[in-house]
């Protein structure tokens, strides 16, 4: 049994995985989500420090939201939400489709792929039966 204070009221708890906050804040943190989530949907060009602002939320948490793909800005230009690689704005993750792509790409080729077996040609010398050594 894994026992911790919650990073953000200090109860003791049992925790299992995930983040180190306790199953109240868990909670409170999803209701407030939810309450961003309403105010991204209803103001689809506000920024993160609107937001932030507005819905009494850390920036740093919506941004962990946004980079979870938990939230998604309508718009990639004002929200202030850019891509970890090149800059380039983006509406929700942390790298742009570009970037995903040779991120992908890359990842792709420095895996080896197996090759297939060589197919041998199965030479018929007789119809007769054969049987393999049992040494």
């Amino acid at each position: 049994m894994n026992v911790r204070n919650c990073k953000r009221c200090g109860k003791i708890f049992n925790y299992v995985s995930g983040q180190p906050i306790c199953n109240d804040c868990k909670k409170e943190m999803e209701d407030i989500f939810q309450m961003v989530k309403e105010y991204i949907s209803e103001h689809g060009s506000a920024s993160v420090h609107d937001v932030s602002k507005e819905c009494e939320v850390d920036e740093g948490q919506i941004r962990q939201w946004v980079r979870e793909e938990r939230l998604v800005f309508s718009d990639a230009g004002p929200s202030g939400i850019v891509c970890e690689s090149c800059g380039e704005p983006i509406s929700t993750g942390r790298y742009c489709n570009k970037c995903k792509g040779n991120l992908i790409n890359s990842l792709n080729g420095a895996v080896k792929k197996p090759e297939a077996p060589a197919q041998q040609k199965k030479e018929r010398e007789s119809p007769r039966m054969r049987f393999l050594d049992n040494k």
